[in-house]
């Protein structure tokens, strides 16, 4: 009986923790970015957006997982043909987002392989209408283009393209190379041209710099010229300065000499002899006649019988 009564217990805890196990399994929370398409008895039942959910056990189901976010897929090179017959290359990379969850699970079996399909057809279409040269040049074109073509297309299937951009074009090998060669011959022509430039912006530079030599020599001889012509001037009007000193120190001397002789009231007699002094100067002079005047003959003839008794004194001796 108690063994009965054991068995039972453990059953019912048994039956709880499967009823619990099975009430948080169908507990959802759908995180941000995210969405689940909902079935119900195998038939589409709604959209869950981000937050917390709960599913009736085994009847609902999550048909699909969708993330809302921007999705980039690299394509792989696919080959396609100019409109000249060239055959090339081309990688795509397709940004898109799933903006329908609902047509994203119903519309298409694999989304990413149809839109890879879809591009490599697109792609054909359009390169198939361009040249080669065109092709090389007209990047943004070509990716406007297939992103345009691209939206249309997927609508139906709830996804959205961004944007579309060309990763690599391919040319042929002998297309390449001759491009190789095109473009060396570009840079070795560019390269001339800026060596070109070079030696004449070079050469311009070092006649500048002589011209300016030229004029900073030519500005230092006028200075030169100029300070030269100030010193002698400088000179001449120091010397002019001087003589016209000495002049007025001698014209003063004779002034003073003048005025002290005045003062001191001189008699006849040094009147005569100040006389005599000034015609002996006079007869230094080289002038053929000489003026006495009668106050100093008296004067002269003394003197000269002075100077004769003076020469008779030594001769005797």
């Amino acid at each position: 009986m108690i063994g009965g009564i054991s068995g039972a217990i453990i059953g019912v805890i048994i039956l709880i923790i499967v009823v619990l196990v099975i009430l948080v399994s169908c507990i959802k929370i759908v995180p941000q970015a995210h969405a689940m398409v909902i079935e119900r008895l195998g038939g589409y039942l709604g959209t869950w957006g981000v937050g917390l959910h709960f599913k009736v056990p085994f009847i609902d189901r999550i048909a699909r997982r969708v993330l809302l976010k921007e999705q980039v897929v690299d394509f792989a090179p696919q080959p396609v043909i100019t409109k000249d017959n060239v055959t090339m290359r081309i990688d795509t990379v397709v940004y898109f987002q799933i903006t329908d969850p609902k047509l994203y699970a119903y519309g298409v079996e694999n989304p990413i392989m149809a839109i890879e399909n879809l591009t490599a057809t697109t792609l054909r279409n359009i390169i198939g209408d361009l040249e080669l040269d065109e092709t090389l040049t007209s990047r943004e074109t070509i990716n406007t283009k297939m992103r345009a073509s691209l939206d249309v297309a997927t609508d139906p299937w709830g996804i959205k393209v961004n944007r579309v951009e060309l990763k690599n074009i391919i040319p042929p090998q002998a297309i390449q190379d001759a491009m190789e060669k095109q473009m060396k011959a570009e840079r070795e022509r560019r390269e001339a041209i800026l060596r070109a430039e070079g030696e004449k912006k070079s050469t311009i530079l070092v006649a500048e710099g002589k011209k300016a030599s030229a004029i900073l020599d030519a500005e230092a001889e006028k200075q030169a010229a100029i300070l030269r012509a100030e010193a002698r001037k400088e000179a001449t009007v120091r010397e002019a300065e001087g003589q016209a000193e000495a002049i007025l120190k001698i014209q003063q001397a004779n002034a003073d000499g003048l005025r002290f002789l005045k003062e001191s009231e001189p008699d006849s007699a040094v009147l005569q002899l100040k006389g005599l002094e000034a015609f002996a100067k006079a007869a230094d002079g080289k002038a053929t006649k000489i003026i006495i005047p009668s106050e100093i003959q008296g004067v002269a003839g003394l003197v000269k019988s002075m100077v004769e008794v003076a020469a008779e004194s030594k001769t005797e001796t």
